[in-house]
């Protein structure tokens, strides 16, 4: 069995970013999870969400006038002016506290566009952990003087809030749907291995540390952009709202496809690693759409391919469906994660002849790119996450010690237990 730790044992420790502060094995983790569903909004409601949204741009206003930058400072400042509206204590501290994290974010812009625009909210949403009560299969939402206004919620919603060992901690409002966020308590697992997760435009390729390789086709989910890219083209309507409407129906229509594509290999994948009692390494991809920049020759559908990758929303279902089941998950660094050979380390030449085969110009290993950085995912969370020799990351076995995967054996007089 391993055992986290938080430091590097051999090698270079910065090839290992996150560890999640390692958690301790039986230690309760709260996981969160959320169900949605439509409803008939009443004029009550309306009015509510039009007044939660008018507080949240008076927030904006004083935060941006006032230059406040703590949720402590914006409420000092912002809360006395909310007595105007005569609406619950609990929504004008939610409208303080969605205000804070959109100044947050501004700021952040401001960085790096001094002349980013003023944040204003323009849709009617409302969130709130505060005031409200399910009951009798309702959602019962506090308007002042112990009046509420009542939303039903569909059968499916009512299964999933049955189970007794969750907790709703938080509604999420607009004027068609309602978001339930629940939460439960899970002990996470003392992993007996891990999986190595490579995410790519067109796939996703896991490595195990009992040498299974498996393939995940998402080439599906790159045709479904194409294909509203190429219907969002034609337009040809001269009204500005018009084709903004049209556009938001459509790209609705394409994140919810690509979403259930992702779903059904997340789901996969979690649940392997549940089967095995895995813990599950990824990449920690950053500023991947920097990479294309106007007037390099690299042209529209290189953006567009770029832009059609979902790497971010697989991590985030990947990241919540293993908090639920109590799997840790562990970031490395992706830099040379496809050009170094996962045996020994050395540099890998593309195979022209092949399609997406490399070769090492040192130890002559050939394989496929995908697999390979899946290789070298796995092999750097067995170097630096887990309590063990440096061989352990040893992808075959072979006669002749190599230095950067066999340091176990020259560096490691007294291999520590397992």
């Amino acid at each position: 069995m391993f055992e986290w730790r938080t430091s590097a044992v051999f090698g270079d420790p910065s090839s290992l970013i996150c560890v999640k502060e390692l958690c301790v094995p039986g230690v309760p983790v709260r996981a969160f999870k959320a169900v949605k569903q439509n409803y008939q909004p009443t004029t009550e409601i309306l009015k509510l969400l039009d007044d939660f949204r008018l507080m949240v741009n008076d927030c904006l206003r004083i935060g941006v006038e006032t230059g406040a930058t703590s949720l402590k400072a914006l409420s000092v400042k912002a809360y006395r002016q909310l007595s105007a509206y005569n609406i619950p204590s609990y929504y004008k501290l939610c409208a303080i506290s969605n205000a804070c994290g959109m100044l947050k974010n501004y700021r952040k812009t401001r960085r790096k566009n001094p002349h980013a625009k003023t944040p204003y909210a323009r849709r009617m949403t409302m969130t709130t952990c505060y005031g409200f009560k399910i009951n009798d299969g309702k959602l019962k939402l506090p308007l002042g003087n112990r009046r509420y206004v009542e939303i039903a919620l569909g059968s499916h919603t009512r299964q999933v809030l049955s189970n007794p060992s969750l907790t709703v901690r938080s509604v999420c409002l607009t004027a068609r749907t309602v978001n339930l966020s629940y939460s439960k308590e899970t002990d996470e697992i003392n992993p007996a291995g891990f999986i190595g997760i490579d995410r790519n435009l067109d796939n996703v390729t896991i490595a195990d540390t009992a040498s299974h390789m498996e393939h995940f086709d998402l080439s599906k989910a790159s045709e479904v952009k194409t294909k509203y890219r190429a219907v969002t083209s034609r337009f040809e309507r001269n009204d500005i709202r018009v084709r903004t409407r049209i556009l938001q129906k459509y790209g609705f229509k394409q994140r919810e496809k690509v979403r259930q594509i992702l779903h059904h290999t997340s789901k996969i994948i979690v649940q392997e690693a549940k089967d095995q009692q895995y813990a599950l390494v990824m990449e920690k991809l950053t500023g991947m759409r920097k990479l294309y920049r106007r007037g390099n020759a690299q042209g529209p559908n290189y953006r567009f391919r770029l832009n059609s990758w979902s790497f971010a929303e697989l991590q985030r279902q990947i990241e919540y469906k293993a908090c639920w089941e109590g799997l840790p998950v562990i970031y490395v660094k992706p830099h040379g994660t496809s050009a170094k050979c996962s045996i020994c380390g050395s540099r890998m030449m593309r195979i022209p002849e092949e399609n997406r085969k490399l070769k090492c110009a040192g130890c002559g290993f050939r394989v496929d790119r995908d697999e390979n950085a899946a290789r070298n995912i796995l092999a750097r969370a067995l170097r630096f996450g887990a309590v063990g020799p440096a061989i352990e990351a040893m992808v075959q076995e072979r006669s002749k010690v190599i230095l950067k995967v066999d340091a176990g054996q020259l560096t490691s007089k007294h291999p520590p237990t397992s």
